[in-house]
């Protein structure tokens, strides 16, 4: 059988959750007993690109029904399964099989930098020599960031989608609106509830105006409650969808986990592909030309335009295939 994007065979995966030594944490917390899960897909013997997304993302990367980035990931496409073999992994603290918050339990604050450190652990029970690349959006490029400032000798590329080397304060201004109300929905016993609101105020960052225009620009309609606008129930059926897949304890923890995200660019010297979107509200485009001139090797940043804003690295695969495609084979040893 012929393997190709239409027609998949079997991407021979690997799923194993690790047992790490007990560390310190960033913030100066202990972990005594992490564990974290990866996921290994494509060509067994391929090099090893290491695919990381948002703080909803986790180590199903390919894959119709299962993969978060289904579109990007797989048989050839922008990271191609038969060219490469493909690690994804469970954030800590976030949904999977890593170390995550029970409900209502406490967690300590996780740090980009300790993702990065369970990454490194990951790279070295595996035997590799280094990761042939890094491909970060969002969150995963937070982390990409500071596994290349931490971990150089570890990794010969990253490719870095819709993220910058330190926090956007109306970012933040956001984020913080949307953890407030978790954490008075979990005092009140319903952490769902809290998330589902949380979800669907995030969701109008993630998108553009533009967007929203033309899609739920149309008159609202009267109920016995008052008036219903149709961008409502875009929003609240995605906060709905949401809390069927994620935790309340866990939005808190990888959401604080954004906006406490700071490192040294300077300090980075890995070869280095930025893709930043126009209409990114979450972290501007000026955001990444500040970061691309920080950074300390070899750099190109490209400027995409889209109308999904942050969300671009989901659903622009036609423009963002050939970016990284070739940014894989430049740096492939």
């Amino acid at each position: 059988m012929v393997e190709n994007a239409l027609n998949p065979v079997d991407l021979n995966p690997v799923d194993e959750t690790l047992g790490l030594e007990p560390f310190d944490l960033h913030y100066g917390d202990s972990f005594a007993d992490p564990r974290i899960s990866f996921r290994l897909v494509g060509k067994e013997s391929g090099p090893v690109v290491a695919v990381l997304g948002g703080i909803s993302a986790h180590r199903m990367v390919t894959g119709q029904g299962e993969g978060w980035w289904p579109e990007m990931v797989g048989p050839g496409l922008g990271v191609d399964t038969r060219q490469y073999r493909v690690l994804g992994i469970d954030y800590l603290g976030g949904r999977g099989g890593s170390s995550t918050p029970s409900a209502g339990g406490r967690f300590p604050p996780i740090s980009s930098f300790d993702q990065a450190a369970a990454l490194s652990r990951i790279v070295r029970h595996l035997g590799l020599k280094s990761l042939h690349a890094i491909v970060g959006a969002s969150y995963g490029g937070m982390v990409a960031l500071c596994f290349a400032q931490r971990y150089a000798a570890l990794v010969n590329h990253i490719v870095v989608l819709s993220a910058a080397d330190r926090g956007q304060v109306l970012s933040t201004a956001w984020r913080s609106v949307q953890r407030q109300i978790v954490r008075e929905a979990i005092a009140r016993g319903d952490g769902a509830a809290g998330l589902k609101l949380a979800r669907a105020l995030a969701m109008a960052t993630y998108r553009s105006p533009v967007e929203f225009a033309l899609r739920f620009g149309g008159a609202p309609t009267r109920t016995a409650d008052g008036f219903r606008f149709p961008i409502e129930d875009y929003l609240f059926a995605r906060g709905d969808d949401y809390v069927q897949r994620y935790r309340a304890e866990s939005f808190l923890v990888l959401s604080e986990s954004i906006d406490l995200h700071a490192m040294d660019a300077t300090q980075v010297h890995t070869p280095a592909t930025l893709i930043a979107v126009r209409e990114d509200q979450l972290v501007p485009f000026i955001d990444m030309q500040a970061l691309s001139a920080r950074l300390g090797g070899p750099r190109q940043l490209i400027e995409i335009n889209s109308i999904f804003g942050h969300d671009a690295f989901l659903k622009e695969a036609a423009a963002l295939t050939p970016i990284i495609k070739h940014a894989l084979a430049e740096h492939r040893t």
